[in-house]
């Protein structure tokens, strides 16, 4: 309750500077802002409920080896899925997401596929050992304030948003997201927990290389 009163004033304070045919307004988004804030940073003594942030697997691939060198994701939109499989190479997925048909390609940066318009490149993403690897794409979604229980991979991720804000709390501190962006995450078994922290909805996509034989995610605490 302390912590809710603080965040309360704060807020409200913040608010009386401005006139008031605003204040109302400013006031209930502010409110709502701060209320994603404080569920994506974990404040002392925060205590409700929070909704659950919603993972659906979209593609994944086991192969035996990664492409030498210094790993990123190119992200790709093409016309049509039967372009994207078709542009698919040993080390892509091809998914539909958001109206559009993407393929996510692991490999050096400055690569292109036929047919494609290159959205963004992520990385460098950190290269790991395993016997088999997994490479994933999942979709993140959720409204302001729904969030992950702490948790760890088995290898390393990056993420794109398209639409709201994602916050990735982790032990160094806390990686926002915004609209439009790419981001690569920590390595392998770096314990996080994942938010849906801006004002909107958040819908994003999330790319993995993890170690095929281990489980793909774990419990973890943040320290």
């Amino acid at each position: 309750m302390r912590t809710m009163r603080t965040l309360r004033s704060i807020l409200t304070s913040f608010a009386w500077q401005v006139d008031a045919p605003r204040r109302a307004s400013l006031l209930t988004g502010s409110m709502s802002r701060g209320l994603a804030l404080a569920l994506a940073i974990g404040l002392p003594g925060f205590s409700l409920a929070q909704p659950k942030l919603q993972i659906k697997p979209l593609a994944e691939a086991r192969v035996s080896d990664l492409p030498a060198g210094e790993l990123y994701w190119r992200i790709e939109n093409l016309a049509s899925m039967d372009k994207a499989r078709a542009a698919a190479g040993p080390w892509s997925l091809a998914v539909e997401a958001a109206g559009k048909n993407w393929l996510f390609t692991l490999g050096p940066i400055g690569g292109s596929s036929p047919g494609a318009v290159t959205v963004a490149e992520v990385g460098p993403i950190a290269r790991i050992t395993a016997a088999k690897f997994l490479l994933r794409i999942n979709e993140a979604s959720g409204p302001p304030g729904s969030i992950t229980a702490i948790h760890s991979h088995p290898g390393s991720e990056a993420f794109f948003v398209l639409a709201g804000e994602q916050s990735i709390r982790h032990a160094k501190g806390v990686l926002r997201i915004k609209q439009g962006q790419a981001e690569a995450g920590r390595g392998a078994d770096h314990a996080m927990q994942v938010s849906s922290s801006g004002s909107t909805d958040l819908r994003a996509l999330v790319m993995f290389v993890v170690d095929a034989e281990k489980p793909f995610s774990v419990p973890a605490a943040l320290h």
